[in-house]
């Protein structure tokens, strides 16, 4: 039977992707030729590997097998033909990375622009969102987090200053009511929630004090899963913001934004980029790493 490599990869992509449409979007042929080609592959070894409805598709038992046996290999071979870069006098290929907006907007631009005019050959893709993405299932070549919160077996490279948490409300909020001198005084206090995109879950505020953490469980009118709209809502008098110092920008210093509770925010450690142990690393992904790194 003669096999197709390209109604193959039409299959693996369609599988990745959950869909015809985003398949055919990233292939770069019409829904039809896709359909037409992953249909043509079903027939010729005489088994059905997706199922079909107007809405979604999904694997057969079949299909994941299949998907778990080649999907693998396209990635090898993807990567190994990143790795005939080495043999151009310039390094070339995309990098991809997941990272939060706002960690894209004051780390990685900034660091990056100068690699970018350099190597007019280097393509980034960046993904910016608040949650928590698997890089190797979602085919990533890297991704952001604070270094807390990076699983042991990733690559783990520093790329920003310590951070702290902040909290923070408009002059007009404290006008109303008193500033907290305790975190354990928030409870009296209308704050601003945050929604974990990865868990679901209500964040539960962390402090730091002498005598060990101290967690605290807030109430308020306002729930939020993005830092920005909390930002905003403070800014309009809704209740006390917690966020990491960065995310208020510059109200706290141009007074905005008042802050408090200082004293119970320690540093803690700063962004990461993390990745999978890669033997043969391609050269645009090493010098994207070495231009994110953290200097001394």
């Amino acid at each position: 039977m003669k096999r197709n490599l390209n109604d193959l990869l039409s299959f693996v992509t369609v599988a990745r992707e959950g869909s015809f449409t985003r398949a055919a979007a990233q292939l770069g042929v019409t829904q039809p030729a896709l359909s037409h080609a992953v249909s043509g592959l079903e027939e010729r070894l005489q088994i059905r590997l997706l199922t079909r409805t107007t809405r979604s598709v999904s694997l057969t038992a079949a299909g994941e097998r299949l998907l778990q046996a080649i999907g693998n290999r396209f990635d090898e071979i993807e990567a190994e033909l990143d790795m005939l870069t080495e043999l151009r006098d310039k390094p070339a290929g995309t990098v991809r990375i997941t990272c939060g907006p706002n960690v894209l907007h004051n780390i990685l631009l900034p660091k990056l622009t100068p690699l970018l005019r350099d190597y007019p050959d280097i393509n980034l893709e960046f993904d910016a969102n608040h949650g928590f993405r698997n890089i190797v299932t979602d085919r990533f070549d890297a991704g952001v987090r604070m270094g807390d919160t990076i699983d042991k077996d990733m690559v783990a490279v520093p790329i920003g200053s310590p951070l702290r948490m902040a909290a923070a409300a408009s002059p007009d909020y404290f006008s109303r009511y008193a500033r907290p001198q305790t975190p354990q005084e928030l409870v009296h206090h209308r704050c601003i929630n945050m929604r974990m995109p990865a868990s679901g879950r209500i964040y539960v505020w962390e402090f730091d004090s002498e005598e060990g953490p101290v967690n605290v469980r807030v109430n308020g009118q306002l729930v939020f899963n993005t830092s920005a709209h909390i930002v905003d809502a403070a800014l309009a008098g809704l209740g006390i913001a917690f966020l990491p110092e960065e995310e208020f920008g510059s109200h706290i210093n141009e007074g905005r934004l008042v802050r408090v509770l200082e004293a119970w925010c320690k540093p803690f450690p700063g962004y990461y980029l993390y990745y999978p142990s890669r033997k043969q690393p391609s050269p645009a992904f090493s010098l994207v790493v070495e231009a994110l790194k953290l200097r001394a």
